[in-house]
């Protein structure tokens, strides 16, 4: 656990800041709600304790490895469920390590914890498959609710679970009153982000339209399947381990109900067009079989099972500079050939770019803060209290809220979350703007127009954008209505209804 801890560390070169979604994670802890936009609010919880703790990136980047440590710890203890030893815990950690799973869990985002939600579910379903009691159930729709707090989803394994039961012997579930309790419990805990999104008007429903029109809609099905695949390079082969294991080997017929939920559930996220690391949440499990069917076949070829170990480390120290930012951004851009044919220069957009579009989030974001704060000191200090950040998207508002917190006033954008978080707009003389000029709507009412400065990180995602920082001042009076409605109807397009 401890390894798996330290390798996260290990993976990212200095020369990176935090990736653009962990800003507005972290600044989620300055506005607590029952929901947000874009995520359910429990990374809002984690988020403050990382303030409390100092909100140093040393934090930011531990909690996404603990919850990973404690899914490779949930991982050994199914193993010793299914009757695997020692082997089959090394055979699943390694796959687990030196995968694509360390790679996702550099970044504070919900999946780390999403992965283990959905490995304590298994886990808890396995435990009940061996000795039935109600705890488990109840158990299971508490560690649902929760998981629904941390990501939606989580729903996907729902779905699988309620079919698996339905098609096995275990559909006597549904007469037990303990899985109605913990349906409930499952309701109660996510209550809050229910009325949220309620008095919100679903905002969820438009931001899944809108990650369908814009980034699922260039996912290939096909892909996807490859993905699961290439995902955990030499440590592949316990895939199809897990899989034929628990079909033909008798010891696990008790548990074929996990071979059901998988298929179902991917077979879900391949109608959808679902990102390929949603399903990651499947793995650990199947790894457990695997591990542990894997192991009794090579029971007699004990010599040979170092090999197999090597088999899973090889390629990932093979490919481990092209797939992790160990790299400075001008050396990934030398290299370019190796990373395109990985097929990871390919961003939202379907295109190819210089470097990975998660390395690219990473860049600029201090250079950025630093010409923010030089348009601040520009503003009159009796002015100050007159004044509003405001910027193209929620990365740069989330970036300038970390690196100049204390120094400047909150930033906001018209854009995902801050949307809701504007100050009041009553008084502005000042705006200092980071992204773009005011469009054309707005140039023709402002007196002043001072640029600051243009971003000029190599590399940077914002860069590519041409984001620049200005100074604006002297507005006609009809900007403050204007803007105002401008506001409203960015906040009512987040509205379902």
């Amino acid at each position: 656990m401890l390894t798996k801890i330290v390798l996260q560390y290990w993976v990212v070169n200095s020369n990176y800041d935090l990736q653009r979604d962990e800003y507005l994670h972290l600044d989620m802890a300055n506005h607590l709600a029952g929901g947000y936009i874009s995520v359910p609010p429990f990374i809002s919880w984690n988020s403050v304790l990382i303030q409390w703790l100092g909100n140093g990136i040393f934090w930011v980047r531990f909690f996404p490895a603990f919850y990973g440590a404690l899914t490779m710890l949930l991982m050994w203890k199914m193993i010793e469920m299914a009757g695997g030893g020692i082997f089959a815990q090394l055979l699943a950690a390694f796959t687990f390590l030196f995968s694509g799973m360390t790679r996702l869990q550099i970044f504070y985002q919900p999946n780390s914890v999403d992965i283990l939600s959905w490995t304590i579910v298994f886990w808890l379903l396995m435990k009940y498959i061996r000795q039935p009691k109600d705890t488990y159930l109840i158990w299971i729709g508490i560690v649902v609710g929760v998981g629904i707090l941390n990501k939606y989803n989580i729903i996907f394994l729902v779905l699988g679970v309620v079919a698996g039961l339905l098609l096995t012997k275990y559909r006597e579930v549904f007469t037990r009153r303990a899985f109605y309790a913990g349906v409930l419990l499952a309701l109660i805990i996510i209550s809050p982000n229910l009325v949220w999104q309620f008095r919100h008007g679903f905002p969820v429903i438009h931001h899944m339209k809108e990650l369908s029109s814009s980034q699922l809609v260039n996912v290939s099905r096909i892909g996807f399947i490859i993905d699961q695949f290439i995902f955990f390079l030499g440590g592949a082969f316990l895939i199809l381990a897990g899989l034929i294991s628990l079909l033909f080997y008798k010891p696990f017929r008790a548990y074929r109900i996990v071979l059901i939920i998988f298929t179902i559930t991917i077979s879900l996220f391949v109608y959808f067009r679902a990102k390929s690391y949603y399903s990651l949440g499947l793995y650990p499990i199947i790894f457990a079989f695997g591990s542990t069917w894997w192991e009794q076949l090579f029971n007699r070829f004990r010599y040979g099972r170092v090999a197999w170990l090597v088999i899973i480390v090889l390629p990932f120290f093979l490919i481990f500079k092209a797939i992790f930012p160990v790299l400075t951004p001008e050396e990934i851009a030398r290299e370019g050939e190796k990373y395109r044919m990985l097929g990871i220069l390919k961003w939202e957009d379907g295109k190819d770019h210089e470097i990975p579009q998660d390395f690219a989030d990473m860049l600029g974001w201090r250079e950025m803060a630093e010409l923010a704060q030089q348009a601040w000191e520009k503003i009159p200090e009796n002015e100050r209290k007159n004044a509003l950040i405001l910027c193209d998207n929620y990365g740069q508002a989330g970036a300038l809220n970390y690196f100049n917190k204390g120094k400047t006033p909150p930033a906001v954008a018209m854009e995902a979350d801050y949307v809701f978080w504007f100050p009041k707009t009553d008084s502005i003389h000042y705006v200092l703007r980071v992204g773009h000029a005011p469009d054309s709507g707005f140039l023709k009412l402002i007196g002043k127009i001072e640029t600051i400065g243009k971003l000029a990180t190599p590399y940077s995602r914002e860069r590519d954008w041409q984001t620049e920082v200005y100074l604006l001042s002297d507005f006609s009076p009809e900007v403050k209505n204007k803007f105002r409605a401008l506001l409203s109807k960015k906040q009512g397009n987040y509205a379902a209804y």
